[in-house]
């Protein structure tokens, strides 16, 4: 995959929590009118972006700011909502990650949860304008051979 596209209502605020989540800006410009009718279809629409990169992998992320802005759809964050549903981070440490992000704001749908067929530990929570997220942590070979 080349990247994923995220549209965001402040585009600062938005960058701002990707930062924190070890994202760093690699590219960022203005999108004029004339460009983005004919990539989107969209007329009357101008926009802004920023491209972030991870360390920890080869996707691009390209958060997008359109003005005028739309509003959120109140059901973006619904788990059954048909398309794309969440992003998925892999962490290191799930209890670190989740007190860091929670003293950013972010809003977890449940503890953290393990699923008894691998190990993993999750936890849904919402991003910038209520994007639904995932924080997953997979148990390390050497635990799996312990137990």
């Amino acid at each position: 995959m080349d990247h994923l596209n995220i549209v965001v209502t402040d585009l600062a605020k938005a960058a701002g929590f990707f930062e924190a989540m070890g994202f760093r800006a690699v590219m960022e410009s203005d999108l004029d009118g004339a460009f983005l009718e004919k990539v989107t279809g969209l007329s009357g629409v101008k926009g802004r972006f920023i491209a972030m990169e991870h360390s920890g992998s080869s996707m691009r992320l390209e958060l997008l700011e359109y003005q005028p802005a739309m509003l959120p759809d109140g059901q973006i964050s619904m788990a059954n909502k048909v398309g794309f549903r969440h992003l998925a981070f892999q962490v290191e440490d799930m209890e670190k990650t989740v007190e860091n992000l929670k003293s950013l704001g972010a809003v977890f749908l449940s503890p953290v949860q393990t699923w008894e067929k691998t190990g993993k530990k999750l936890v849904y929570f919402l991003g910038p304008d209520g994007i639904l997220m995932e924080l997953c942590q997979y148990p390390l070979a050497s635990e799996d051979q312990e137990s």
